[in-house]
């Protein structure tokens, strides 16, 4: 069975809006684990409602002929997070202090890493938090999304020469905080 790409499920969801639900099947996890991320588990859930909310509502305004939403969608929770900053700042600057993750994992996980790396994530998490919000968003969207310069660009509605920009002022940051040349 061939899957019709999301462009093509968008379009025909004007004329029968369940085929969105396509949409919220393919990407939701992803949205999830990404807001999650960024701002903990009980926002994320409500992130996650709020994006396809909007992008069922805006549908109409989708160019059709990208066939890849993804994008698009990560744009559209990308600045609902946005609106929940103060709270993201608070969450990583308590990480930086504490050194406790937010998001729950597997108890002997949990043990092994914090044991290991709780002075390094401190770090980066105060590394996070200083960060402006474009450079932290460009920065998270390719570290932990894995989309390419592209993709952020059109996430974010910015062009890929400020994408490369801002990741390579996010990631020399890092580097002179963390102190560490090759990551």
């Amino acid at each position: 069975m061939v899957e019709i790409d999301d462009g093509e499920l968008i379009r025909r969801s004007a004329h029968d809006p369940e085929q969105f639900a396509a949409l919220f099947d393919r990407y939701a996890k992803q949205i999830h684990l990404y807001a999650a991320r960024r701002l903990g588990t009980q926002v994320a859930d409500d992130i996650v409602a709020e994006t396809f909310l909007t992008a069922f509502r805006r549908r109409g305004t989708y160019d059709t002929s990208f066939g890849l939403a993804r994008p698009w969608l990560y744009g559209i929770a990308t600045t609902l997070i946005a609106r929940h900053r103060r709270q993201e700042g608070r969450l990583l600057r308590a990480l930086s202090r504490t050194g406790v993750d937010p998001l729950p994992e597997a108890l002997a996980d949990t043990v092994t890493r914090r044991v290991t790396a709780q002075r390094r994530d401190r770090e980066l998490a105060g590394v996070l938090a200083s960060l402006p919000r474009g450079h932290r968003d460009v920065l998270l969207l390719v570290a932990w999304e894995d989309m390419s310069y592209e993709e952020v660009a059109r996430a974010l509605d910015i062009s890929v020469g400020t994408v490369r920009s801002r990741l390579h002022r996010a990631r020399k940051k890092a580097r002179n905080v963390l102190g560490d040349e090759e990551r």
